[in-house]
């Protein structure tokens, strides 16, 4: 019999299971990256919109007034002027471009609350795919006002509302359906090489608007809006929410679970998801002392403190209402009741101002500072994501080893915030130092970023105080993720407001943001520092 092939031998090498794991792990991954693929274009094309002003020489607001009157007699009537496209090329050209960030991302924000309850209780493959093939229309909405010369500020914010609201169906999606498919044992690295996708979908948008800016930048957002529609379809024909509904034997391994207590295996005739039969899971019952002795101490510590209120509340935790799973959909205060949900959510706020204020606003900062075309600012814009990449694996891998979440963000936001004042001056001396500092930053401000709203959201979505029910993880993951998409839509609103003093009273907003996000996460660090186990602090039902 002859041998085979090499690469037949490396398909076989792996089950079945693993192929679908590796499968879904991919098909989510450039999912939710064409989402941020798709947030990219405006802040490649705010060079474009207010061009000439934004690039003349590194002036400031207060000098636009006569730089205005001195271009005003051979200004043209076209459908763009030469301070850039009307109504962007006036003095306010910064707050107008800070309307329609704040526009998109308080829509978003408010969307972000509703997104996961709704989620819960329909099945995620059609969520997901209504929400990208709207998300696509309403992207490329944008950019239709350059082919049909409009310049109505409404019509910008509106798309940029439409966008941010139907933009809140992914994220909570893309994360249950990860946590249904892998386990809490290396969580923290699946999850920080698979966050990845936010900073590749940032590249890729930044990339693609960044062709098409400098002679058509219409096409910088239709472009995209084609992208997250195409792969809304792909989404509809190709993604499995659950290991079960492909009868796969492959579970959410959890290195929590006691290997000397038996599980039995009910089929419920009853449930059903996508026509595939659905199996409930029973786990014997331990008295109250039994429970917390096979608990490590931290989560001895987090019971001994809450016990009375989980207890009394479990019945409050779990909302009414049947879903999609055949178990109860968890209420909204039900989740805030899990312990860290709301300590985690406050951090994100803050982390997620800053990180969303280099998204929309770091092109633009460099063309002033560095006085590059919009194109050139917005490919070098892209080193902030790339180290955004290593910075979420690192905090996973990291978070993973010292089995501690809170003290992995904590350390990260220590460093963020020196890095950042570094970054302000740094960046002036030229453009190589410039590019050091890029890295290092998107490494430290996406680290904690990327940490919890992904292995950290999955932990409390699992949580022990939930008695099993797994369905909270997309109400979770919307509560962390819509409090952080607050701090997201002041940001760049602050950005815009602060930069006409002067770029460096923007980082130093950032600084304090940083400071407030540690603030929120020392009472959880302070219990994993007091703990001497090597156990989470989060436990998986």
């Amino acid at each position: 019999m002859a041998q085979l092939p090499p690469g037949i031998r490396f398909i076989t090498s792996f089950s079945r299971d693993q192929w679908y794991r590796a499968f879904i792990f991919t098909l989510t991954f450039f999912l939710y990256a064409s989402f941020h693929l798709s947030r990219k274009p405006i802040s490649i094309v705010k060079g474009e919109l207010h061009k000439h002003c934004a690039a003349s020489h590194g002036v400031e607001l207060g000098s636009y007034k006569e730089y205005a009157a001195q271009i005003q007699s051979v200004r043209k009537l076209s459908n763009a002027s030469q301070c850039g496209w009307e109504p962007f090329d006036k003095n306010n050209y910064k707050q107008l471009l800070g309307a329609l960030d704040y526009s998109f991302l308080c829509a978003y924000a408010i969307g972000m609350y509703l997104s996961g309850i709704i989620g819960e209780r329909l099945p995620i493959r059609y969520y997901l795919t209504v929400g990208m093939l709207a998300s696509g229309l309403f992207t490329a909405m944008f950019g239709l006002g350059y082919f049909c010369n409009i310049h109505n500020l409404w019509f910008y914010i509106m798309a940029q509302i439409a966008n941010g609201l139907v933009q809140t169906t992914g994220w909570p999606s893309v994360v249950t359906c990860i946590g249904n498919w892998f386990g809490k044992g290396r969580r923290g690295l699946i999850m920080g090489i698979w966050n990845s996708h936010t900073s590749v979908g940032n590249i890729l948008g930044s990339l693609i608007a960044a062709y098409w800016v400098s002679t058509c930048w219409g096409l910088s957002f239709v472009m995209p809006g084609v992208i997250i529609a195409v792969m809304g379809i792909v989404c509809f024909l190709f993604l499995i929410e659950h290991p079960k509904d492909i009868s796969c034997s492959c579970t959410p391994s959890s290195r929590d679970h006691e290997p000397s207590i038996s599980t039995e295996f009910v089929v419920s005739s009853k449930a059903f998801l996508n026509g595939a039969s659905r199996f409930r899971v029973q786990m014997p019952t331990l008295n109250a002392k039994e429970t917390i002795k096979s608990q490590d101490p931290e989560m001895q510590h987090l019971l001994i403190d809450s016990e009375n209120s989980v207890t009394s509340q479990n019945s409050s935790t779990v909302g009414t209402g049947e879903g999609r799973h055949g178990t109860s959909a968890i209420s909204f205060l039900g989740a805030l009741r899990i312990p860290g949900v709301i300590e985690f959510s406050l951090c994100l706020l803050f982390a997620k101002l800053v990180s969303y204020t280099f998204l929309f606003w770091l092109p633009l900062y460099i063309t002033n500072v560095e006085h590059l075309d919009a194109k050139r600012a917005g490919d070098l814009s892209t080193l902030f994501d790339v180290g955004g990449i290593f910075g979420g694996i690192l905090a996973g891998l990291i978070s993973d080893r010292l089995e501690k979440r809170a003290s992995t963000c904590g350390m990260m936001l220590l460093l963020a915030a020196p890095t950042l004042y570094m970054f302000s001056t740094v960046s002036k001396m030229g453009l190589e130092a410039t590019v050091v500092m890029l890295l290092i930053s998107g490494a430290l401000v996406n680290g904690p970023y990327a940490l919890i709203t992904t292995a950290v959201s999955a932990d409390l979505g699992t949580h022990k105080s939930l008695k099993g029910n797994a369905r909270a993880l997309s109400t979770v993951t919307a509560i962390i993720d819509g409090t952080g998409s607050v701090g997201a839509a002041l940001g760049p609103l602050l950005a815009g407001l602060i930069s006409p003093s002067g770029w460096n009273n923007v980082f130093y907003m950032l600084m304090v943001a940083d400071g407030c996000a540690l603030l929120f996460l020392l009472h959880l660090i302070q219990k994993e520092l007091r703990c001497n186990a090597d156990h989470t602090l989060f436990k998986e039902h």
